[in-house]
């Protein structure tokens, strides 16, 4: 197995460990500053979130300066990317940090425009990404973060940064799928 994939297996691996810092309580006294709190839960979580987050273009970039892109590869980096923002998103619900629409909206593009690659795949067809996908990665990325880290540091000045992300990431989320459907309608079999 080359490098590439034991990065894109250890984004993997990194899920449950997020899940746990998320989901489960620790009962460490959270850390209190100016009406402000977060736990060391969170904190460990956020921090692995953006390892494994920052993976996601690392392993494609050695797999191709390499030249040991593989079919396993090619399977394991999307469903990685997915598992990762999907699990986060549904600990974030659970928290009752995250509206679950926001949430269904954004897990159920990411199905439909995996399927979509798939249907692309059967014909010999590979889907890359847009510029309106690699955006909706970014915002999904910043309004987890914000998410899992209580807004900080626009929580101290009153800004909802955290919600204007997540309204934000469902529309760019939204155009994306609907910009990724209509650039390839000639993929879909119309029978």
């Amino acid at each position: 197995m080359n490098l590439a994939n034991r990065i894109t297996l250890a984004r993997i691996f990194l899920v449950p460990i997020i899940m746990f810092f998320l989901l489960v309580e620790l009962n460490l006294r959270p850390i209190q500053f100016a009406g402000f709190s977060i736990t060391y839960e969170q904190i460990l979580a956020t921090l692995i979130f953006i390892i494994a987050a920052s993976t996601d273009g690392l392993d494609g970039y050695i797999a191709r300066k390499n030249k040991q892109v593989t079919n396993l590869g090619k399977l394991l980096d999307p469903l990685a990317d997915k598992l990762l923002v999907a699990a986060v998103l549904i600990s974030l619900v659970e928290m009752n940090k995250l509206p679950s629409w926001i949430a269904i909206v954004i897990i159920s593009r990411e199905f439909a425009v995996t399927g979509l690659r798939q249907v692309a795949l059967l014909e010999g067809r590979v889907i890359a990404a847009s510029k309106w996908g690699k955006w909706k990665t970014a915002i999904q990325i910043t309004m987890i973060i914000a998410l899992l880290l209580n807004n900080f540091p626009f929580a101290f000045v009153d800004f909802p940064f955290d919600m204007i992300a997540s309204w934000l990431a469902a529309i760019i989320t939204v155009y994306s799928g609907i910009d990724y459907f209509v650039k390839n309608k000639n993929i879909i079999p119309v029978e």
